[in-house]
């Protein structure tokens, strides 16, 4: 298994289905060229993450005092499964002047046993301008 990110080019349309272009839209947060401006937007990145396999975004996205050990979420990044679609349902607070937030998602992806939906809702704090996945509720 490889987790090494394979971006997709940023001028195709981003993963997280903003509806936006990789490179104005998930792109630069994964690379850290900027910060994402709500929870939301993390959330969104992170799907993207999980995407393409960007392991280093999961683990410095992730609050350090719920984040799993590298090789665990290293395991979960299978090239078996494939990321389809993302539904952003709701949001709570997560704003660029909160200092916490939620968002509601359902994540559907296909793997080797079937089509499978993820519903959750996270939850998110900002820390020195920077928003982090503390935990979510399946």
């Amino acid at each position: 298994m490889s987790t090494a990110p394979t971006p997709p080019s940023d001028q195709t349309r981003c993963p997280c289905g903003s509806g936006d272009i990789f490179g104005a839209c998930c792109g630069p947060i994964l690379r850290r060229e900027r910060r994402a401006p709500t929870a939301e937007a993390l959330m969104r990145s992170r799907y993207t993450a999980f995407a393409v396999r960007d392991l280093e975004h999961l683990l410095s996205s992730w609050h350090p005092q719920t984040r799993p050990p590298r090789d665990e979420l290293a395991r979960s990044l299978s090239e078996e499964v494939r990321w389809l679609r993302l539904e952003v349902l709701a949001t709570a607070s997560g704003g660029p002047f909160d200092a916490a937030g939620t968002v509601e998602f359902t994540a559907i992806s296909k793997g080797p046993q079937a089509r499978q939906e993820q519903h959750e809702v996270s939850r998110f704090v900002r820390e020195q301008g920077w928003w982090l996945y503390v935990d979510g509720d399946l």
